[in-house]
């Protein structure tokens, strides 16, 4: 496990397995689970972009070798991190998949965050969070790939394969949210830009607000620097191991 010098709250985790186990979520006070819910209630008045739908939530993580991370997972919705502003709470780190997507010429796509989702004007990789599976079935890394797949369509129009989606890193970042990276095959950047340019022009059509409204093309950590607003927690880090690994 290695930290970036830059940002040493974020842990890449180099693993080439993932084995997925589900656990059950913590069982909450009646005086937490009441400051949740009033907490709760306070985020999505100022912000009707919060959809309390179903989630994903790691409850553990485990590292067996090397090369193998055990990630256990419960099943929660989104309020469930309200208990973050809950004094005295145990809130459940979140889990996200996302994909970096490298063009023709080595550079790495990143997008910012619309004013439609709950992170406006934020720079990260195409994704988002891990919604749980139907009850009764499980989640492993084939049903992440998938999830991560249509991130990758339905927020950049980019068609990738699940399959090729090949699993490239981990992270562990703010409150303790666990990343599940992967790598998309390379793309000419023209065409990742008119895929973009098609889905946003699409929302416009129908007066929606699409989920990112920029995109961007990045080499180094230092090409970051010229993205204003916020950043994931974990993007410098991996575009510094991105780019290692192209030297």
């Amino acid at each position: 496990m290695t930290q970036s010098a830059a940002q040493p709250a974020v842990d890449v985790i180099e693993a080439t397995e993932l084995r997925l186990v589900e656990e059950p979520p913590p069982q909450l006070s009646t005086e937490h689970r009441a400051a949740r819910d009033r907490v709760w209630d306070e985020l999505a008045t100022a912000n009707p972009a919060l959809f309390d739908g179903p989630v994903v939530a790691c409850t553990s993580l485990s590292q067996p070798n090397p090369r193998e991370v055990v990630l256990g997972w419960a099943r929660v919705s989104y309020r469930n991190f309200a208990l973050r502003r809950v004094p005295g709470a145990a809130a459940l780190p979140s889990l996200f998949v996302d994909v970096l997507q490298p063009t023709d010429d080595g550079s790495l796509l990143v997008a910012r965050m619309s004013t439609a989702t709950a992170h406006p004007g934020r720079w990260h990789l195409p994704g988002g969070s891990v919604e749980h599976p139907d009850p009764g079935a499980t989640l492993d890394t084939a049903g992440l790939r998938h999830n991560a797949a249509r991130e990758l369509l339905e927020e950049l129009g980019i068609d990738t394969a699940p399959d090729d989606l090949t699993l490239w890193a981990l992270t562990r970042g703010d409150h303790g949210n666990i990343g599940v990276h992967f790598a998309a095959p390379p793309q000419p950047a023209a065409v990742l830009t008119d895929r973009f340019t098609a889905v946003v022009s699409a929302a416009a059509a129908v007066d929606q607000t699409p989920e990112l409204d920029r995109i961007s093309f990045v080499h180094t950590p230092a090409d970051l620097k010229a993205l204003t607003g916020p950043h994931a927690d974990y993007l410098e880090p991996l575009v510094d191991r991105y780019a290692r690994i192209l030297r």
